[in-house]
């Protein structure tokens, strides 16, 4: 009996720790909110919580009583209008490849509003980003594009 449990408290030892191991709640992969619905707080949310600026995120109000849809997201302070303007291009392009029936997303910071359209973000890529299928893709196609301050200001 004594020999029993000292097997069956090993093996519960040894559960535990690999069960602790298994931590990846990377910044979620935010991949797993992929179609989810402007309506739904909680992924928007999720997803403005992991992305750009998230430490200066106030707010949101979310725009589902007429078509199109939108989201208002409010940030305290401004970090710098370059940097605000990568802020709205990672975010946006996040929700919109992530939510499948936002249309429009409006940035409020102190003394600054931007607002993006998805037609026009998807216009300013040249491709639909929508349709990747994964996180690093979607961060690659980012990278590539917002480092050319000529292109970022076409955005805007």
């Amino acid at each position: 009996m004594n020999r029993m449990l000292k097997l069956l408290s090993c093996s519960l030892l040894v559960i535990l720790a690999a069960s602790g191991c298994n931590t990846k709640i990377s910044e979620a992969d935010l991949f797993q909110y992929k179609n989810a619905y402007v309506g739904d707080n909680s992924a928007v949310i999720n997803i403005v919580n992991h992305s750009m600026q998230s430490e200066r995120f106030r707010g949101l109000e979310l725009k589902t009583k007429e078509m199109p849809y939108g989201i208002i997201l409010n940030y305290d302070g401004s970090e710098s209008k370059r940097n605000d303007k990568r802020t709205v291009i990672y975010n946006a392009t996040y929700l919109f490849a992530l939510i499948q029936n936002v249309e429009w997303i409006t940035f409020n910071f102190d003394n600054q509003q931007y607002k993006i359209t998805r037609e026009a973000l998807i216009k300013w890529y040249g491709k639909d980003f929508s349709t990747l299928p994964s996180e690093e893709e979607l961060k690659k196609l980012i990278q590539n594009n917002w480092d050319d301050e000529y292109k970022v200001n076409q955005l805007f």
